[in-house]
C-alpha cells in the first residue's frame, strides 16, 4: 500500500492565475496551474510526445469544453484534470491531487 505524502508548495497568492510555473516536489517536476474559477491544478512536466520539461510553459485554454494546457512544442492539448491529451488517446500526464489550505497549495505524492 503506498503511503501519501502532503508536501506544501508555496502561497496560493504567489501562482499567477493563467499562467503554469514549475516546482521540484520529492525529486519530480511538476506544472501547476491555478485558475481562479475551477482552481489549482498538477500535472507533470515532463512533455511525453516533445520529450522535454516544457509543459509548464505551456498555453491554459479550453478544448470542447475541457480545461487544458497546450504544449509549446508540438502543440498538443492536454486536460488539466486528467492528464489525457486531447489529440492522441495513448498519451497522458501524471496528475497530482492539490488542494488549498490556509492559503498554501498543498499536492499530495504516494510514496
Amino acid at each position: 500500500m503506498d503511503t501519501l505524502i502532503q508536501e506544501r508548495i508555496c502561497p496560493l497568492e504567489e501562482l499567477t492565475p493563467y499562467q503554469g510555473c514549475s516546482a521540484m516536489v520529492d525529486g519530480e517536476q511538476v506544472a501547476l496551474f491555478y485558475i481562479p474559477s475551477a482552481g489549482v491544478f498538477a500535472v507533470q512536466n515532463w512533455d511525453p510526445i516533445g520529450q522535454a520539461f516544457v509543459i509548464s510553459r505551456g498555453i491554459v485554454g479550453d478544448v470542447k469544453g475541457q480545461l487544458c494546457v497546450a504544449s509549446p512544442l508540438y502543440k498538443q492539448h492536454f486536460c488539466l484534470k486528467s492528464g489525457q491529451c486531447i489529440e492522441n488517446d495513448e498519451v497522458t500526464l501524471r496528475v497530482y491531487p492539490v488542494n488549498v489550505e490556509d492559503g498554501h497549495v498543498i499536492l499530495t505524492l504516494a510514496e
